[in-house]
């Protein structure tokens, strides 16, 4: 299973993609994780993120890719993976296209977890409570909603005209949520354990 797992801050996509990992034996390959590991790794591409980020920049969508290039073409994402945190605009959607056409390994799907704004605000504002993570603070989760708003809807309409978008409702308990996903992905690539 070749997944795309989009969602906005808040709406659950970690949570469920770790699950997902599990239920469809496939890695879960967030672009951030990749990054943070790059660099601490000093990999080339690593070094490249590095001088940027360390340049007060925003890492290009080309070194994103070559780093998707290198772990997508590991052994343990042969048979699937779970894109999370990737593509976040059309650019990226198309570079995405370009790569998985080159190494033969086509989407299979694209879930939407779909969560009402104020649903994540309230969310994010009790682990602000609980937590005190500065990125939980109602004020900035607002401001992360509109960014990726602005951002992803085109990415979610290009899939939807692609025929591959599957808008999920992340409303309710973690195990519905994860039961309404597994129903809407094709049907015979669903691990047997599922």
């Amino acid at each position: 299973m070749r997944l795309v797992l989009l969602g906005a801050p808040g709406s659950g996509k970690g949570t469920q993609a770790s699950r997902l990992k599990k239920e469809l034996d496939v890695p879960h390959i967030s672009t951030g994780d990749l990054l943070r590991a790059a660099v601490a790794a000093g990999t080339p591409l690593g070094r490249k993120a590095k001088a940027v980020m360390d340049a007060g920049q925003l890492v290009s969508d080309d070194i994103m890719l070559g780093m998707l290039e290198e772990r997508l073409s590991q052994s343990d994402a042969r048979n699937g993976f779970i894109l999370d945190g990737y593509p976040r605009n059309l650019a990226q959607v198309e570079a995405l296209d370009g790569l998985l056409q080159r190494l033969k390994q086509p989407l299979d799907a694209v879930v939407k977890l779909d969560v009402p704004a104020e649903e994540i605000v309230g969310r994010c504002e009790i682990r602000f409570k609980a937590e005190g993570r500065a990125d939980d603070n109602p004020e900035v989760v607002r401001k992360r909603l509109t960014v990726y708003a602005e951002q992803t809807a085109p990415v979610a309409d290009w899939y939807q005209r692609h025929g591959m978008l599957k808008v999920v409702d992340g409303v309710g308990e973690l195990d519905t949520v994860f039961q309404r996903i597994l129903a809407v992905l094709p049907g015979d690539r669903v691990a047997a354990n599922g």
